[in-house]
Parts: C-alpha cells; sequence; structure tokens
C-alpha cells in the first residue's frame, strides 16, 4: 500500500490523467495529436478564465514558466516591480535580474503581504514596465490579494504578470476579468498533471510589448518568437516544429483540463476553499499557528504550520510513518520551524481527514499534548458544515 501525497505538488492525480501518460505515443504531427493538442490550448484558456489570451504550453517546469514570461517581457535597464510573499518571489526578481531589469521589491516579513495601498505607493513613483506578483507562494502558503494587486497595477499602466504555480485551478482567479497580463503556471499541483510543463496565458497588451521589443530574447527556447507559431498551428489543426512536444504529458493535459472544465471554475475554487477551511479548524483544535498571519491572506491550495514548542522537523517522517507524505518548511528564513501540508487538485475530505488523523497521532507520539481526536473532530465538524 503506497503513502498519500500530500505536499505541495507533486499531488495526487486522476486515474484517467495516468493512463493518458501510459498510452502508446503518438508522434508530434499526427492527425489525433493535433487536434487534442488544439484542444488543450483552448482549455487551458477556459481554466484561466481568459477568453482573450495567447495560451502556451511548453516541456519545462514552473521556473520555465517564470522564465518565459520575463526573458520576453524584460529588456536591459527595464524597471521592474516584484510583489514579494516568500522564496518564489525572490526567484522572479533573480530571473528579472538576469534578464537585465532593475527590480525593486515591495517586500512584507514573512507570513504577509504587502497591501494593494503599499504597492501603489511602488507603482506612483512611476518608471515600472512589469509587475510580478506570487498568487500563492508555496514556501509560506501567503494568498496574495491578486485582484487588487492586478487592479492597481493596470491603473497605472503596468504589464502585471502573476505567477499562479500554486494557484491556478485551485485558488480563484479571473485573468481578462481582472486586467491580468500573463497568467503563469506549472503541470504539477492543482492542474492535476505530473510535472513536465510550463503553462502560460498571455494577454493582447504583453504581446503586443514583446512585439515591440528593440532587442533579441536572451534565450531561444524561452522567446515567445519560436513557440508562438507552434502554438497557432496546433490550435489551427496544423502540424509545426521547434522542439518535440513531451506528447504523453500534453494528453495527460487535455483530460485533465476536460475534468476541471466538467467540475465548473467556480465549484473548484469553493471546494478548494471547503477543503482549506477543514484543514485550518484542525490546526486550530491543535493549537497550532500557521505561517499567514490573516484568514485574508492564508491560501486555500496548502497549509504553512509552524512546530509546536518541543516539536521539530522529524514531525513529517513521523507522518510518513503514518502513511501520509506531507513537506518540512522552504523559506531560508523559517525553514525548520515550519512544515507544509498541500491540499489540491483532486483532494477530498477522506484525503483531508486521512491527512488530520496522521499529523494528529504524530504530534502526540511527540510529546504535544492535545485532546486525541480533536482535530479529526474539528476537520468533520467543518466539512459537514460546508
Amino acid at each position: 500500500m503506497r503513502d498519500l501525497l500530500m505536499i505541495p505538488g507533486p499531488v495526487e492525480f486522476e486515474p484517467e490523467v495516468l493512463q493518458a501518460l501510459a498510452a502508446p505515443t503518438l508522434g508530434h504531427t499526427d492527425p489525433a495529436f493535433i487536434s487534442l493538442f488544439g484542444r488543450a490550448l483552448k482549455r487551458l484558456r477556459e481554466v484561466c478564465l481568459a477568453p482573450g489570451a495567447q495560451p502556451f504550453v511548453v516541456a519545462g517546469s514552473g521556473t520555465l514558466a517564470m522564465e518565459l514570461a520575463g526573458a520576453n517581457l524584460v529588456e536591459p535597464g527595464d524597471r521592474a516591480l516584484v510583489v514579494n510573499t516568500g522564496y518564489f518571489s525572490d526567484r522572479m526578481a533573480k530571473i528579472l535580474e538576469r534578464h537585465g531589469a532593475q527590480v525593486t521589491h515591495a517586500r512584507a516579513a514573512p507570513g504577509e503581504s504587502p497591501s494593494a495601498d503599499e504597492v501603489e505607493t511602488h507603482l506612483s513613483r512611476g518608471g515600472f514596465k512589469v509587475m510580478t506578483v506570487t498568487h500563492v507562494d508555496t514556501s509560506t502558503g501567503v494568498l496574495a490579494p491578486v485582484e487588487a494587486l492586478v487592479r492597481a497595477g493596470r491603473k497605472h499602466g503596468v504589464l502585471v504578470v502573476v505567477d499562479g504555480v500554486c494557484a491556478t485551478a485551485g485558488e480563484s482567479f479571473h485573468q481578462d476579468a481582472w486586467g491580468a497580463d500573463v497568467y503563469l503556471t506549472a503541470s504539477q499541483k492543482a492542474v492535476g498533471v505530473p510535472p513536465g510543463l510550463a503553462l502560460l496565458t498571455v494577454g493582447p497588451r504583453a504581446m503586443e510589448a514583446w512585439r515591440k521589443r528593440k532587442t533579441p530574447v536572451a534565450s531561444v527556447y524561452s522567446d515567445w518568437a519560436e513557440w508562438l507559431p507552434i502554438m497557432e498551428a496546433y490550435e489551427g489543426g496544423k502540424p509545426a516544429y521547434f522542439a518535440t512536444p513531451p506528447v504523453n504529458l500534453v494528453c495527460a493535459l487535455d483530460v485533465s483540463l476536460g475534468q476541471i472544465l466538467a467540475e465548473g471554475m467556480e465549484a473548484r475554487f469553493a471546494r478548494h476553499q471547503r477543503m482549506a477551511r477543514a484543514f485550518r479548524a484542525a490546526w486550530k483544535a491543535l493549537g497550532l499557528r500557521m505561517l499567514p498571519t490573516s484568514e485574508a491572506i492564508t491560501a486555500n491550495t496548502l497549509s504553512a504550520v509552524y512546530y509546536p514548542d518541543g516539536v521539530d522537523a522529524a514531525l513529517v517522517g513521523r507522518v510518513k510513518g503514518q502513511g501520509i507524505v506531507i513537506a518540512g518548511g522552504l523559506h531560508p528564513e523559517l525553514k525548520t520551524r515550519y512544515f507544509r501540508v498541500g491540499h489540491m487538485n483532486r483532494v477530498g475530505p477522506t484525503d483531508v481527514l486521512a491527512a488530520v488523523g496522521a499529523v494528529e497521532r504524530a504530534l502526540l507520539a511527540a510529546g504535544h499534548r492535545s485532546e486525541p481526536g480533536a482535530a479529526v473532530a474539528a476537520a468533520q465538524a467543518s466539512l459537514v458544515a460546508g
């Protein structure tokens, strides 16, 4: 019997998605694959609620998705504002700087997020071409006030890039309605496909800015000029080639996106919120404190929870001994002080109760004093209440 994977990615995947991965591989110019890839591109627009955007599906990780945004929108000397909520905001800044940007951080303490007002103060000074926002930072579990931040960026005429790696298809996001210029993500989290795909939906303003570049994109593999004709060809039902696509991963993506859309985006956002509320009820019953400093900025796709007094990172191994895999900390300032539990994609009530029970038993074994069964009861009550 295998362990249940409850880390913030990769996650548990639907059987039909895994079956698509195991199917005989089609040629990348096979008419059946061309049709399937074209459908996946259309579905990606729907999942991101971005009917006016250009989708890109490229072999690579979430970091490549970040690079695909930064490399194409930034030229040497451009100014960029990074709304910084943790480890992956720092990574975005590193990418932008590598492509020549002068980066300013609107930085918050670990567990907090800059407010829209704070960001507006930076933006009002003028001169920024790009602003980046990490929708959910996987290192802290902080959910940025993304709608307000995106609208602030648009108000000041700045291109807004949102990193949705730990959020897309799990946290509410309306790309076109809110005005985000790029929404980027990866396959292995709430999108529900094993690792290996970098995904972007790029709006018209970002495409126009890219077309007006004065310098070539520094990375051939990241250059939209190489990928755009491929995406357009597949969506138009024609074969094209730049680099061989990961055929089975794209097939799995098409299956997962179809399942996501069948559930419905608002229903899916609401389900992730219900599961997260149950986890939060359990942590409270155990007397544990979460890394995010308020409910409003606490993610629904994962929990980042401080170890109680007397308990250390050995807890992660104790929980694995119960058949549940959770993750340790990631933020460099705090990594030994907290653990993380992912709850996205197919996670349902059974998974919640199994994970909570395992953490509760592991804490009791580590000497943490709490009422046995209280956390599972609290999670169950939350689930029943809806």
